[in-house]
């Protein structure tokens, strides 16, 4: 099933008070956090500009329900914004570090926000993954993240993940496999540049 890309309106609206304050103290924690260790690959998101496109999928639904899932979750701040918003929100990290700071994150703020410690690859997409090249993110030497949340990757409605360059294929190509028809991805590429596409049916092939 093909990806389909989504308009969108673009959303200027200030960002709430409760979320600036959010935001402060998360740069502030992933500050400290990199100081003091090394989690190779973690890199950030635009969480303003996250926030601002999950706020206006959410007043705009285009996906067939609520249920968010965060691939390489790092420190659940884009899950945690999901959470704020009403999304159902999980997160998926193969880091324990972060994942226990992203669950202090959300406890903090009182935020229903699950994070597991695993793999978001499939069971079952680890030789297309192992074929694909060595990345960062893509290990499979891990718990299956979809066993500890009792759900399968076709459960997920709305997945948001950042890739590095190099893994934008691999992921895409994941989504396609393994996500349900109607469900939607949100990938962040650089900067502020979101793109937001559907995986729909693919129209049968004349005989």
């Amino acid at each position: 099933m093909p990806l389909v890309e989504i308009p969108y309106p673009d959303d200027d609206a200030p960002l709430p008070p409760d979320v600036r304050k959010f935001l402060r103290d998360a740069d502030r924690r992933i500050e400290d956090f990199l100081y003091s260790a090394r989690v190779p690959a973690f890199v950030p998101s635009d969480y303003p500009t996250a926030y601002r496109l999950l706020r206006t999928l959410n007043e705009h639904p285009v996906s067939r329900g609520n249920r968010f899932c965060e691939w390489g979750s790092g420190y659940g701040v884009v899950t945690c914004l999901a959470a704020m918003l009403g999304f159902e929100a999980v997160g998926i990290e193969i880091d324990p570090g972060l994942v226990d700071c992203a669950r202090r994150l959300a406890e903090d703020y009182g935020l229903e926000a699950e994070f597991v410690a695993g793999s978001f690859v499939p069971r079952g997409a680890e030789e297309g993954v192992y074929k694909a090249g060595e990345y960062a993110w893509f290990t499979t030497e891990s718990d299956d993240a979809y066993d500890q949340l009792g759900l399968d990757p076709g459960d997920m409605d709305l997945v948001f993940v950042y890739p590095w360059p190099d893994e934008e294929l691999v992921t895409d190509a994941l989504f396609e496999k393994y996500a349900a028809a109607g469900a939607v991805l949100v990938t962040h590429h650089s900067g502020d540049v979101y793109k937001v596409r559907r995986r729909v049916p693919g129209k049968k092939r004349k005989r």
